[in-house]
């Protein structure tokens, strides 16, 4: 068959699996060398060749564990070993399970597709398939998934960025995985001249490279200020109550003279609930008072004896006019999901999340004065359903609330602008990430950085900004790129179990 002769011995393919590993995250940020990704999954897909499904589940968990020990390597910053390990082993083992699906593919979609045009056309389309498939389970499952370390954020700053406004984020992942099968499909093609194959490469690159950028057409804009405090908010942070709010109060207070339309915090830029204290109430009020405008604040609330992450809407003299509780709160950091059955495998690590927030209920847009601003805070911008629902709810801008502390100067605060990058070309949104620490940035709906503020300095961006109301052809579809690519992937996969069964009862019989 083609791919036993392209088959690396065990020890080399696992060996090429860790390797590769490596090479995907150098894709993403800190380093940000996009052509590695695609490039890292053409070499999981080589080490697979030759392989079966329990030599594939293993190639694909240690390809796993070499990206995922390196990609979130700053979980242990302050929570040490034990939660990354866990992390890291858990996103291991669907890239374990998929990889051995996707064994299955390169073994006997040849079988099931046997013209040279048949294993070109379907064999990728299987792959990137099951590939996206198992990203796409892995962000909503389980204890509402992690959707980190997806292909399509590797390509934040790359020529294929502007691919996302027409398939999502899900669809560019799958485009990716595509290249780096059919790339290997020609290279396992014993006829045709090289020329011919590379051609055909460069074909396919370029084919994706000709389409133009959605066009996003503003409805307007408007002039804000994004207020960064420097404050060390982190769960393992020493202040006195009030620190952090002081903290983005100056912050504020030097850009007071600036006209602009509203202002906006951070994720807990306020350690004290303005709905229970009226001396975080007055500072709010005096604030909005001074430079007339409405002010977007991240804080903890307690209401009804729960506790939320919560952005609330402030205005002078009426208080809180809007609140949106995060819909996405953090398992494992901002709960514990099934405590009393974690708690015995790491007790000092499960019992530091001592105050478990509620997942909120209302929507995640606020009117601001006529501007319907989407609101996202922290690992909600990561949410595919809740940037739908936002423009579905007709946002004109989304505000990126997060709190970074606690992740220090690591690459975690770069990725989660990678997926705001995204998002603001997905959505045809100007998108404002502000942190309380940074990396704080305002990217415009073509992908590009209008402003930045330097990390762990106070400070403040204010810029005017478009407003669209442009539905880009990803938020037309939802989800619907998703499952049809995964299915796709799932009915490629039966249809090659079902020859590698005929296969295996005819050799039965002929024995």
């Amino acid at each position: 068959m083609i791919e036993r002769r392209l088959a690396l011995p065990l020890p080399a393919a696992i060996l090429l699996a860790a390797v590769a590993g490596a090479i995907l995250d150098a894709g993403f940020p800190d380093r940000s060398w996009w052509i590695l990704a695609p490039i890292g999954v053409f070499l999981m897909l080589l080490a697979l060749l030759g392989r079966g499904l329990w030599s594939g589940l293993l190639i694909g968990m240690v390809s796993g564990l070499s990206f995922w020990l390196i990609h979130i390597s700053w979980l242990t910053l302050y929570l040490g070993p034990v939660p990354w390990l866990a992390l890291a082993g858990l996103q291991s083992m669907f890239f374990g399970i998929s990889l051995a699906l996707i064994v299955v593919v390169l073994r006997y979609g040849p079988r099931v597709w046997p013209s040279r045009l048949g294993r070109l056309g379907m064999i990728p389309l299987v792959v990137a398939g099951l590939w996206t498939a198992r990203e796409a389970i892995s962000s909503v499952w389980p204890y509402g998934g992690f959707a980190w370390g997806r292909l399509a954020i590797s390509q934040s700053e790359s020529p294929f960025n502007s691919l996302v406004a027409w398939v999502g984020m899900s669809g560019l992942s799958f485009l990716l995985i595509w290249l780096s099968a059919l790339c290997l499909q020609l290279l396992r093609e014993s006829g045709g001249r090289p020329v011919l194959r590379g051609s055909v490469a460069v074909a396919a690159v370029a084919l994706l490279l000709v389409v133009p950028a959605w066009p996003t057409v503003s409805s307007g804009e408007t002039r804000l200020a994004a207020v960064q405090g420097a404050s060390d908010a982190g769960l393992f942070a020493r202040y006195s109550p009030g620190q952090i709010l002081s903290d983005h109060t100056s912050a504020t207070l030097a850009v007071v003279d600036e006209q602009v339309d509203f202002v906006v915090w951070p994720e807990n830029a306020s350690d004290i609930d303005p709905l229970r204290s009226k001396d975080a109430a007055r500072n709010l009020d005096y604030l909005s008072r001074a430079m007339d405008v409405p002010i977007v604040a991240g804080t903890i609330t307690q209401r009804d004896g729960r506790f939320y992450n919560s952005s609330l809407l402030w205005k002078s003299g009426e208080g809180a006019v809007d609140i949106y509780d995060k819909v996405h709160p953090v398992p494992f950091a901002e709960y514990m999901p099934d405590r009393a059955f974690w708690r015995p495998f790491a007790p000092e690590l499960i019992d530091l999340v001592a105050r478990d927030y509620s997942i909120g209920t209302r929507d995640n847009v606020f009117d601001v004065d006529g501007i319907m601003a989407g609101i996202a805070i922290c690992f909600d911008i990561a949410d595919d359903q809740l940037v739908q629902e936002m423009i579905d709810d007709k946002a004109e801008i989304i505000l990126a609330q997060t709190n970074n502390a606690d992740f220090g100067r690591t690459d975690e605060s770069v990725q989660q602008l990678a997926i705001a990058r995204l998002r603001a070309i997905e959505a045809g949104r100007t998108v404002v990430n502000i942190s309380t620490v940074g990396t704080s940035a305002i990217i415009t709906p073509d992908g590009a950085t209008l402003d930045s503020l330097p990390t762990w300095l106070p400070g403040a961006m204010v810029q005017t900004v478009p407003l669209s109301d442009t539905v880009t052809p990803a938020m037309v579809a939802g989800r619907g790129i998703e499952w049809l690519v995964s299915g796709l992937g799932l009915a490629g996969f039966v249809l090659c179990s079902l020859n590698a069964l005929r296969a295996r009862r005819n050799r039965a019989r002929s024995e």
